[in-house]
């Protein structure tokens, strides 16, 4: 419940995959174990092959950080089984202090909800109803604090009977019939003649009990309670089960998973105080009120390679974020309050990270390096893309030795697009897509680096079939796919768009909606900024 979630972009690339572990692992490492690794999108196989190769886990998958039922303070009153007494339940709701509680079946599941309402209605219809029917014996002996004085011979589970109570002043059939509870004192006659008639159940209240009597026959229940025949006459209506007075039917609950949203459109329509709180295998596990929705807990999120609305988890707006690494250029991303934003022009993000752990006097485990050194390779294109300082080169070197690993082995292992004439070019052209917002042009930009381009222009056809596709769907001004290939140093660009805003942009005549840039390794530096430019 006071997770802080590490989170990079959509589409994440490796550069946001491993600042999300490395930071969290960081925090923790100093102290702040509540830290945790997240991600908001699927891992490319750049990634997955490096987690794989340092022996990491991919961080925990979150769809989106909307508000649900489980960030609330929620009541977590006892939960009572469906068999226990109605005097158990009120005196639990006494002592916890609540108006209602859920009711549970054997394996923990919403069986119904008893309020104090409900007690109170079956007390008042008590005084005119004195009859009780199959009053289980074992729930009986346990409000009453009484024993069984016949408990050799005895052997019916539940009793029945109308209520009646034994007074000295009773002269006409003080004792009743057979279909009878009776309630006495120290009366041995009027005990005689209940046993003569074999009624259902004979209480007796603070008494002396005669060897004769636990001999009785076995028809007749006899219970011998400390009580007064008074607080019996009260308490044996409330050794029932809950189960035959609780709410069964049309009970509203919701799901640790659900969305407040949703929730208070459900609860403007619902009359009910309470509402049973369910976990994933439907188990009971607290219980929601109004008030409880006036100020919900908030996630709390630390956002790093990123820090763009667009580029963010889904309900972004609900969040606290709590800090911000990136190495782009500020966007639009707003804070409730004043959070700690370190921004640095490096060309990784991981770059930022290593110095952080240098500053903290941490060291990264082998494992840890080995990753975040891929990461730095990857983010800088084994450092020949522009945004690459000689920081990023002296931190991934660094990182290297600790690993007791190769740069260059990582780089050619990073590169190399494996399986790329069979992969479906939806997962092929989403590898690393991010969208941007620049004066009121939406434009959508993928970016695929390899050590030989080849095979993917022979499937230029289909990524521009694509490509339509997303900008129609998306209403999008452009589409754009860089393919970088390493060793030509440079970028294939493949586009649907303007002819004549490509070519404003870049300097070059385009040929089929498709242009080579040479020394073009970045989209960050030298994409985005040229189309900047262009429409700002």
């Amino acid at each position: 419940m006071n997770e802080i979630f590490v989170t990079g972009h959509r589409n994440p690339d490796t550069d946001s995959i491993v600042a999300a572990i490395s930071y969290a692992a960081l925090r923790n490492a100093l102290g702040d174990s509540e830290y945790r690794a997240a991600r908001i999108g699927s891992i490319n196989d750049e990634t997955a092959r490096m987690l794989e190769r340092f022996g990491f886990e991919p961080p925990l998958h979150i769809k989106t950080m909307r508000t649900q039922v489980c960030d609330l303070d929620f009541d977590r009153p006892p939960t009572l089984h469906s068999t226990v007494t109605m005097d158990l339940a009120w005196r639990t709701m006494r002592d916890v202090e609540t108006s209602s509680l859920p009711i549970v079946d054997d394996d923990g599941g919403l069986f119904g909800l008893l309020s104090a309402g409900d007690i109170a209605s079956y007390s008042m219809r008590s005084i005119t109803d004195s009859r009780i029917e199959a009053l289980p014996v074992f729930n009986l002996l346990s409000v009453l604090e009484g024993k069984l004085v016949n408990e050799n011979s005895f052997v019916i589970e539940t009793v029945s009977g109308d209520l009646r109570i034994a007074v000295p002043q009773a002269i006409d059939e003080p004792v009743g019939g057979r279909d009878s509870i009776l309630i006495c004192g120290d009366q041995p006659e009027i005990i005689a003649a209940a046993l003569e008639k074999e009624i259902n159940c004979l209480i007796i209240c603070q008494s002396e009990i005669r060897p004769e009597w636990a001999r009785s026959m076995a028809s007749t229940c006899i219970v011998s309670t400390p009580l007064d025949a008074r607080t019996v006459a009260r308490l044996i209506y409330l050794a029932i089960p809950v189960e035959r007075v609780c709410q069964k039917e049309e009970i509203v609950a919701f799901h640790l998973a659900d969305y407040l949203d949703d929730v208070r459109e459900i609860l403007l329509k619902s009359r009910f105080r309470s509402y049973p709180v369910l976990d994933e295998n439907e188990r009971v596990v607290g219980m929601l009120s109004r008030y409880h929705m006036l100020r919900p807990r908030r996630k709390r999120v630390v956002l790093v390679d990123h820090n763009e609305a667009a580029q963010s988890v889904p309900g972004l707006e609900q969040v606290e974020i709590m800090e911000i690494i990136d190495h782009h250029r500020l966007a639009d991303i707003q804070t409730a309050q004043p959070v700690s934003v370190r921004n640095e022009p490096v060309g990784s993000t991981n770059t930022i990270i290593t110095a952080m752990y240098q500053e903290n006097g941490v060291m990264p485990s082998p494992r840890m390096a080995g990753l975040m050194a891929a990461a730095i390779l990857s983010d800088t294109v084994m450092f020949k893309s522009p945004t690459c300082t000689k920081r990023d080169i002296a931190m991934a070197e660094r990182l290297a030795r600790i690993a007791h690993v190769s740069l260059e082995e990582i780089g050619k292992e990073l590169f190399s697009v494996q399986g790329a004439e069979e992969k479906p070019i939806e997962e092929l052209f989403r590898t690393d897509y991010k969208v941007f917002h620049i004066a009121e042009h939406n434009i959508g930009v993928s970016q695929i680096t390899c050590a030989d381009a080849s095979g993917l222009l022979a499937r230029r056809g289909e990524f521009m079939s694509y490509m339509e596709k997303l900008k129609k769907d998306k209403d999008f001004d452009f589409v754009i796919l860089m393919i970088t290939d390493v060793l030509q140093e440079g970028s294939y660009l493949l586009y649907v768009g303007s002819d004549e805003d490509m070519q404003q942009a870049f300097g070059t005549a385009p040929k089929d909606k498709s242009m080579f840039l040479p020394g073009v390794m970045s989209r960050k530096k030298q994409i985005i900024p040229m189309l900047t430019a262009l429409w700002g």
